[in-house]
This record gives structure tokens, C-alpha cells and sequence, in this order.
């Protein structure tokens, strides 16, 4: 697969990375059940194609992933770099409240060590934004965290321009993780160009909008998913209407636009991704090996402007409406 520095200096990363959010299991912002067996085969599989990244986080199954990656990587840690994050804590009943304090960070950090039983974890990430935490003091603590060793590269996820500025005071940024796809630019406007001005690598997460843009939906799916499933119990967003009728359309209408390229919509959307500025890296969630080997074919090829002028043409139609 093809390779991209992360940032300045950083890391040569894949241009796609496994993404482990579903390995968790089921929690409140879960996807339901999942075969701790079937992780373990998809994050080894990925491996053996060429992914050289997974991300993950703490609040994954509230724990329960990082301890299936582990499990994965015990004699293929030197392969696969582990991205995970902090910020993120939950309590004995599963509730989950953010808390970017530093000394919280420094104890999730510990915790995430022991769980992906690594010495070093190569990439680590503020995983939301905290109001009641000045960013200053969790960046500075995350920047020790760096000079102490127990992390080789550190990054924010879900930030915006003013707070990714404010850290950049401190140290420089290696990576913003932000939400991006073909039906979701809001980072568009100000968040790439600042990242790219700025030498910040850019990882987009949810790439096919948490599975609208795979094609495999329709207006009845959404009541066939498992009640645990988090895209059913806290329908927003994409999966409430209007927004959920416009992207089943937009759908159908690039979907012939992936069969010119025997590529599926979901290729599409991913491939789309990766040809923006700024983008470093795209991550495509898989539950198992059939999935994580199509997510292999969604990189290393190209969109014709043609079709790229044509794809900017359907979202103009469909969600200006």
C-alpha cells in the first residue's frame, strides 16, 4: 500500500488504517456484538496486507479494545503502529463524561500501556475537546508524556482551529483526526487549510459516514441493525431526516460512478477521501477479514476530474436542496 509521512516528521503511515471502534463490543456508543476471534483475524489480516496502523481508543467497549488489539499484535507489535487516545473515562455503571485533566491523561495513559501491553504507544490523541479543562494544561501534559517516552507522537481528535492553534503554542501538533466524507465537509472550510498551512497531518475518520456510504443501506435498514447498535438507539445527525433520505440518494446516484471503475460506492467514498488536500491517511472500520480485505482496494487508485466534477455536482444538487 502506499505510504504518507504524518505530519512533519512523523511516522510513514498507510494510506488507510484499520479502524477498531466496532472491536470493542457493545457499550453505549457500541455497534453491538462482535467475535473477540473474528477482531483478532481481521487486525492480523490487516497486517498481512500491508496495513501498517489501527486505531483505537480506551472507551472502545470501556477498555475491552485496546485488550483485543493486544491480543492481535502480541507477535506483531513491530508491524503495526497503534494510534490510540485519551480524554474519554467512564464509570462502573458505563456512563461516559470527557475529562481532559492532565492528571487523568497521565492515568489513562498508564492504563492504556498495560492494556495493549506495549512499552511505547506510537500515536496518542485528546480524543474530544473539554471546556472545563484549559487545552494549554492538557497538552502540556501530553507533551511530557512525549518527553517521558511513553509515547512516540501526540495528536487531538474532533478540534477545531482556535484549540488546535492554542496547542501548537505549546508543541507542535502531529495529527488532527476529524470527521470526513464525501456528505460530511464541515472541516473543509477552515480545519484542512489551517492543518495544511501548519504541517499537521490529517487522518479522517467515519470515511464512508459510519456506513451510509457503503450502499448497503436502505430506509427500512436502519430497524434491522441490533438494539445495541449505537446508530439505532442515538440516531443524529446522518441518520435522522432530512439527512438520511439525502445521503441514501446521493448514494444511488455515485454508485454508477464506482461500477465505471468495478470499484463499489464505498471504494468510491474512500478513495474520494484520500485525493483531498491535506489528507494524510483515511481509517475504514472492518469486523472481519472479508471487510479489511475490501477496504485494501480502496486505496492506490485514482478518480478522473471528470467524474471528481461530477460527484461535487450531485452533493451541490442533493444537499442544497
Amino acid at each position: 500500500m502506499n505510504t504518507r509521512m504524518l505530519g512533519k516528521n512523523g511516522p510513514e503511515i498507510t494510506e488507510i488504517g484499520l479502524g477498531s471502534w466496532a472491536m470493542g463490543g457493545p457499550w453505549v456508543f457500541g455497534w453491538g456484538e462482535q467475535d473477540d476471534a473474528a477482531s483478532v483475524k481481521t487486525i492480523r489480516r490487516a497486517a498481512d496486507l500491508g496495513i501498517n496502523w489501527i486505531d483505537t481508543a480506551p472507551v472502545y467497549g470501556l477498555g475491552h479494545g485496546e485488550k483485543v488489539v493486544a491480543e492481535a499484535l502480541k507477535d506483531r507489535r513491530k508491524d503495526v503502529l497503534i494510534a490510540t487516545k485519551c480524554g474519554l473515562i467512564w464509570d462502573a455503571n458505563g456512563r461516559v463524561d470527557r475529562n481532559n485533566r492532565p492528571e487523568s491523561i497521565r492515568r489513562e495513559c498508564e492504563a492504556s500501556l498495560r492494556r495493549l501491553d506495549t512499552d511505547v504507544i506510537d500515536l496518542y490523541q485528546i480524543h474530544w475537546p473539554d471546556r472545563n479543562v484549559p487545552v494549554e494544561d492538557s497538552w502540556g501534559e501530553m507533551t511530557r508524556l512525549k518527553e517521558e517516552g511513553k509515547v512516540r507522537s501526540i495528536g487531538v481528535s474532533n478540534f477545531d482551529v482556535e484549540l488546535l492553534a492554542r496547542c501548537q503554542k505549546i508543541a507542535p501538533v502531529q495529527s488532527l483526526q476529524p470527521p470526513y466524507s464525501m456528505i460530511n465537509r464541515e472541516v473543509e472550510a477552515e480545519i484542512l487549510p489551517w492543518c495544511r498551512e501548519h504541517n499537521v497531518g490529517v487522518i479522517a475518520y467515519s470515511p464512508l459516514q459510519n456506513g451510509l456510504l457503503t450502499g448497503k443501506f436502505s430506509r427500512d435498514f436502519l430497524q434491522t441493525l441490533p438494539e445495541d447498535d449505537w446508530r439505532r438507539r442515538h440516531g443524529h445527525g446522518f441518520f435522522k431526516e432530512p439527512l438520511f433520505d439525502k445521503a441514501l440518494e446521493f448514494v444511488e446516484f455515485i454508485r454508477p460512478i464506482a461500477q465505471h471503475y468495478d470499484k463499489t460506492a464505498a471504494q468510491l467514498a474512500i478513495a474520494w477521501v484520500l485525493m483531498q488536500p491535506g489528507i494524510t491517511a483515511a481509517i475504514a472500520g472492518a469486523r472481519n477479514v472479508d471487510q479489511v480485505e475490501q477496504n485494501i482496494d480502496e486505496a492506490g487508485w485514482r478518480i478522473s476530474g471528470k467524474d471528481i466534477e461530477q460527484i461535487e455536482k450531485i452533493y451541490e444538487e442533493i444537499f442544497s436542496k
